[in-house]
């Protein structure tokens, strides 16, 4: 796939500086660019790059001058950095654009789906299913029962969608997530054996929310497992049945959230990070990594530490932590002078 400085610059509304039918088919730091690739100059301190870059284009404030001789093609915009990630978003559109049905696959007679749709192979689509326009499914999908999926949603390879989950617009789920699993949920009998408790609800995913590899999201017990618009999930998070997420949440890898927790909108969440069950987290809450949470968070709350303490007395209390061995041995000389007065 090749793009022309001319395109390019149509594009991002830019201006070239150098040769426009010069074309590039990849992208490239500044630093390692070569003929053919595209990259981009933001950050002042690779300014002596673009004196040797071999890149053939390259995106740039508009404000730059060079003072040297280049090579480079320059496409000269208002936010290069801005710039090139709206290049790469275009770029991702046009290289998952893909259309069709593959074969093998299966497709139940009642799935409806709408224009722009693509299934990979081996793929398995099951009764009732309703998807969206522009939907892309990848190869080796499960999509259960009853599923229904809206409009350009995204759907890596190896994802696993189970019964009566309801997939919003604008999601991505990558590889290897599942969807609508059974909560954990087992009751003991006077044996201290476990007796499985039904799982009969759903998982719910508003517009815009995306669900990192290998992350696991439980399907409730009763009612819906709810993650609301613009939530981001990163890889391997387990969220448990009847959790519910707030808008625009983000939450980083190897998160596990215990079942039927409320967490607030706009809150950041760090990796590593355990949350029990059955508690409410407010809005706006900063959680730093490897933290454990086990009581209600009030709103704005910067947290650190399991159990977790106010970001601030956390830290406070670390320093006196690190100088606990100094503290016992003064403690230990105080005693001794004490005891050598007494004698």
């Amino acid at each position: 796939m090749k793009f022309t400085a001319t395109q390019i610059a149509g594009i991002l509304e830019g201006e070239v500086d150098g040769n426009p039918q010069i074309a590039v088919h990849k992208l490239s730091k500044i630093e390692e660019g070569e003929t053919g690739s595209l990259t981009f100059l933001a950050n002042p301190k690779y300014t002596s790059y673009i004196y040797s870059t071999k890149a053939s284009i390259t995106i740039v404030n508009k404000d730059f001058v060079p003072e040297q001789s280049i090579s480079t093609t320059l496409i000269k915009v208002e936010d290069a950095y801005k710039s090139f990630s709206k290049l790469l978003e275009y770029y991702n559109q046009v290289k998952n654009n893909k259309i069709g049905i593959e074969s093998p696959s299966f497709i139940a007679e009642s799935v409806v789906y709408g224009e722009g749709f693509y299934l990979g192979a081996f793929s398995y689509l099951a009764d009732n299913v309703e998807i969206g326009k522009n939907v892309k499914i990848y190869p080796n999908v499960y999509i259960g029962d009853n599923v229904t999926i809206g409009n350009n949603v995204v759907v890596f390879a190896g994802a696993k969608i189970y019964s009566e989950s309801i997939i919003g617009n604008d999601c991505v789920i990558h590889s290897g997530a599942i969807i609508g699993a059974d909560g954990f949920g087992f009751t003991p009998n006077d044996k201290g054996e476990y007796t499985k408790v039904p799982q009969t609800g759903n998982v719910i995913l508003e517009d815009n929310v995306d669900v990192g590899a290998g992350t696991t999201i439980d399907r409730a017990t009763l009612g819906s497992t709810m993650l609301r618009k613009g939530v981001k999930l990163d890889n391997q998070i387990q969220i448990a049945h009847n959790v519910e997420i707030g808008e625009h949440t983000a939450i980083a890898a190897q998160t596990g959230i215990a079942g039927s927790t409320k967490i607030g909108k706009n809150c950041l969440i760090g990796g590593q990070v355990g949350i029990v069950g059955h508690i409410t987290i407010g809005d706006r809450v900063k959680i730093q990594a490897q933290s454990g949470i086990g009581r209600n968070v009030k709103d704005d709350e910067v947290l650190q530490g399991s159990p977790a303490l106010n970001y601030g007395d956390y830290n406070k209390s670390y320093v006196h932590f690190k100088n606990l061995p100094k503290l016992v041995d003064k403690i230990s000389n105080i005693e001794k002078k004490v005891e050598g007065g007494k004698n």
